[in-house]
């Protein structure tokens, strides 16, 4: 065998092997599930809830507004990023509980005290149970239920979306697929395991929605935000100045979303 058709076939080799190596590691790469050591604990406020979906029970918290509302409250389903835990997020939703909003922050199957393993499907169940847990309770409001994704969880937002009937949907610093990271690594998208195709949610979503991303973001670029918000021209989009882990909160942004949507309770 010529020695250029030996180093081609070495070549290809090569790529098998390292294409096969993605497609086996590839959900460690996606969800790097990070430890429980250090995380703050739960508020004596927060309520745990346990969802029973097929691959083990996933922990949810709720938090109830914090501003009293008059009859039952709309909620806010939040769906976190990939190297995050519900742990983290109490506090940073207490001004929104300020506005008479009740939160319910969704963990991931394989996550902190969750069971499973992640994946997009174990995530759109556990999402469609959390939705569908938050209709039973007779403190929310069923048919003000706002879908929060931030990062990969844009990708649970947008599959809840799909299935269910919320009333808004905010997606942050959210990905148009993840066949788009594929590409980077030099993997044809037919490889992706969890292709989480916000893209193609987005152009069949008709409900309001609101598309925030940081426009230093290195991880996920702001050109993606443009995209989603491109595939849904009734969409409003919402340029944050920060990258992808440092943003604040854009409280003003979803308050005036959430009150031109109808969507904020009367309190007092």
């Amino acid at each position: 065998m010529r020695p250029a058709l030996v180093g081609a076939a070495v070549l290809m080799g090569l790529l098998v092997v390292y294409w096969a190596g993605l497609f086996v590691w590839q959900r460690a790469l996606l969800f790097p599930a990070p430890p429980l050591a250090g995380a703050a604990a739960r508020p004596s406020d927060a309520e745990a809830v346990w969802l029973e979906i097929a691959g083990g029970p996933v922990e949810a918290w709720y938090l109830p507004p914090l501003a009293h509302a008059r009859g039952p409250a709309p909620l806010l389903l939040f769906t976190h990023g990939n190297g995050e835990l519900i742990d983290y997020w109490p506090s940073a939703f207490e001004e929104l509980r300020r506005w008479g909003l009740a939160v319910l922050l969704l963990e991931y199957p394989g996550y902190g005290r969750s069971g499973g393993t992640p994946s997009q499907r174990s995530l759109t169940a556990a999402v469609l149970a959390a939705f569908d847990w938050a209709c039973q309770q007779p403190s929310v409001d069923a048919t003000r239920i706002i879908a929060y994704g931030r990062s990969v969880g844009g990708g649970a937002a947008t599959a809840l979306a799909g299935e269910r009937p919320v009333a808004a949907m905010i997606l942050e610093s959210t990905f148009t697929s993840v066949s788009v990271f594929a590409r980077r690594f030099g993997a044809p998208g037919l490889l992706v395991r969890d292709r989480f195709d916000n893209l193609a949610a987005v152009r069949q979503y008709t409900r309001p929605l609101l598309i925030l991303h940081g426009e230093h973001d290195g991880i996920i670029s702001v050109a993606q935000g443009r995209a989603l918000h491109a595939a849904q021209p009734s969409s409003e989009f919402y340029l944050m100045p920060c990258g992808h882990n440092d943003c604040a909160r854009p409280w003003a942004a979803i308050e005036h979303f959430l009150t031109k949507h109808e969507l904020l309770p009367r309190v007092g």
